[in-house]
């Protein structure tokens, strides 16, 4: 077997042919943000114990930087932070803070390891919401920059909107910032999920060349590729992809921690130590926990996503997944589900029969079949294990 063929995953070996051509980072770290922006998602909020059990649950998982928070929000969520600290979790812990210093001290009072400073730099941003130039926020950074560093804390200047950019704008606050006092990495936000991932690449590679530093990814979804700008950021140079558990976050979503660590490891061959199987307990429990529910077809996490109603190829599903899944369901703690409805064929009939430890003939069967499909029509929808028993008994009565 190769990396793209095993018995968890098969997929396209063009992916091999083309990792080859990459010069990605030697390790990418993942900073979740789960704590912060996912609970920006509106109506989500976390209690206390809810934070120190989901950064628990994202220290498992193999995150090596925790968000935990902005301590300026109230004294409920300094307090959550702390706690997430004092619990010394093999994670970094950084929270979120303004260019200002005393959202600094704030951080360094929590025992934080990191914070991560945001700052206006998107022209629609500095045009319509502040009414600042490029010069503005270069000077509200600077000190705030500086007072985290000179707290010793790993600094991430975060120009949220980054993508929205003038290309000049840009360029002249990084250097001007990096001048009087360099952060540690800059983060590369697409704030409202509006860039082609060869863009993301593109602007990754202009950032690194330009600030000489590390640079972080952080993306929405707005247009279904939070995902694709991530990995195009690894491959363009990025070694921090920015996440959140179950793709929560404002609007579409940020970049989903679940998609994140699968992508990398079937992708691009990086190892967290992370147990797959776990995923979709983690999912199941940290929807119930914000009272968000999952969509059906969510990737690697979703109810329906192994899924098959279509009659084609239906014994492939038990006997050789990786027929019709690229992924093995049961390496991320699911299973194949074959549903009976308009569009079941005959095999699709003899397994739900089997499993409700009925035989039949193959004209019962087809009768059976009939009986199914029409129910489907009529209704527009798939039958549940009673109205299909119902069916199966009146045919073989």
């Amino acid at each position: 077997m190769t990396h793209y063929q095993t018995e968890n995953w098969w997929t396209s070996p063009f992916n091999e042919e083309y990792r080859q051509t990459l010069a990605l980072p030697e390790h990418v770290q993942i900073h979740d943000a789960t704590l912060r922006d996912g609970e920006q998602t509106p109506g989500v909020v976390f209690t206390p114990e809810d934070k120190l059990k989901i950064a628990r649950i994202l220290a498992n998982m193999g995150v090596e930087r925790i968000e935990a928070g902005m301590p300026a929000v109230s004294e409920a969520d300094k307090e959550a932070i702390k706690s997430i600290v004092k619990d010394n979790l093999p994670a970094k812990i950084f929270t979120f803070a303004r260019a200002m210093v005393k959202d600094i001290e704030m951080a360094t009072e929590c025992g934080a390891h990191g914070v991560v400073i945001e700052v206006p730099i998107g022209k629609p941003k500095l045009l319509y919401q502040f009414g600042w130039t490029w010069e503005d926020v270069a000077k509200k950074t600077k000190e705030a920059v500086k007072a985290s560093k000179d707290a010793g804390l790993y600094t991430v200047l975060f120009p949220y909107d980054t993508t929205r950019a003038d290309w000049e704008d840009l360029k002249n606050l990084l250097g001007s910032v990096c001048d009087y006092c360099a952060p540690d990495s800059v983060g590369v936000v697409d704030t409202t999920g509006c860039i082609l991932p060869g863009a993301m690449f593109q602007l990754v590679r202009r950032v690194k060349n330009l600030t000489g530093l590390s640079v972080e990814v952080h993306t929405h979804n707005d247009f279904g590729m939070a995902l694709a700008n991530s990995l195009a950021a690894v491959e363009g140079g990025a070694d921090v992809i920015h996440t959140c558990l179950n793709s929560l976050g404002e609007r579409t979503g940020n970049t989903s921690l679940f998609q994140v660590l699968m992508a990398l490891k079937v992708m691009f061959n990086m190892d967290y130590g992370t147990d797959f199987g776990a995923f979709k307990k983690i999912a199941d429990e940290i929807s119930a926990m914000c009272n968000v529910p999952l969509a059906g077809n969510e990737p690697i996490i979703g109810d329906r996503i192994f899924t098959r109603e279509s009659g084609i190829g239906i014994e492939m599903l038990r006997e050789k997944p990786l027929a019709m899944f690229s992924l093995n369901p049961e390496f991320v703690g699911n299973e194949p589900q074959i549903v009976l409805g308009k569009k079941s064929g005959v095999k699709s009939v003899e397994v739900n029969l089997e499993k409700l430890g009925i035989k039949a003939t193959e004209d019962q069967m087809r009768n059976i079949l009939a009986g199914v499909k029409d129910f489907g029509i009529k209704n527009r929808r798939l039958l549940t294990d009673e109205e299909f028993k119902a069916i199966a008994s009146k045919e073989l009565q």
